[in-house]
């Protein structure tokens, strides 16, 4: 079933339209949170809670792109539950590994409201398009996906090295970017 169709069984109230979610993108966003939390039992119940969020903010919200909109769900309920079940212990996860390295780019403090947040997320936006797709794409199965370094070097036929090498010349773009926009 097209995207369209499905977001109109939201917005008709139509609770099949979870069905069709499921049957479209279930996998997808099980990948998606298996990545980040590494238990099926934990990734399945997000997921779960994944088609609940959307079934609360669709309607009033019509997304434009309906995978990205999912994906989004998916990740951001994965990496709150990933934090909730790793809060005591610090052990150096892949997940937490990855958000380090981001972090460095980022600077120590959050930003302290939610302006500030959506114009670091738009600063983050532009800064991606001046990468080649390829390496906007190697940085997003890392920093967004949370890919390990191995399967993104898989997927581009590259050395896990030259994908490590990518990403940290990307981190230092990014890091030079955010400081000329006075961001950090």
């Amino acid at each position: 079933m097209e995207d369209e169709k499905i977001i109109e069984l939201y917005f008709a109230r139509e609770e099949w339209a979870i069905e069709e979610t499921d049957r479209k993108y279930g996998a997808y966003c099980k990948t998606i949170a298996w990545r980040i939390l590494q238990n099926i039992s934990d990734a399945e119940e997000c997921v779960n809670d994944t088609w609940l969020r959307v079934w609360n903010a669709v309607p009033p919200q019509r997304p434009n792109v309906f995978r990205q909109f999912l994906a989004k769900i998916t990740r951001n309920l994965s990496l709150d539950r990933w934090r909730m079940t790793h809060a005591e212990k610090r052990g150096g996860g892949a997940v937490e590994v990855a958000l380090e390295e981001l972090g460095e780019c980022i600077g120590d403090g959050d930003p302290a409201t939610a302006m500030e947040l959506e114009a670091l997320q738009k600063a983050i936006q532009c800064f991606l398009q001046t990468l080649s797709e390829r390496d906007r794409n190697i940085f997003l199965r890392r920093y967004f996906y949370l890919e390990d370094t191995a399967a993104i070097a898989r997927r581009y036929v590259l050395q896990s090295a030259n994908v490590r090498l990518i990403l940290s010349r990307a981190r230092q773009k990014l890091r030079e970017y955010l400081q000329k926009e006075g961001m950090i």
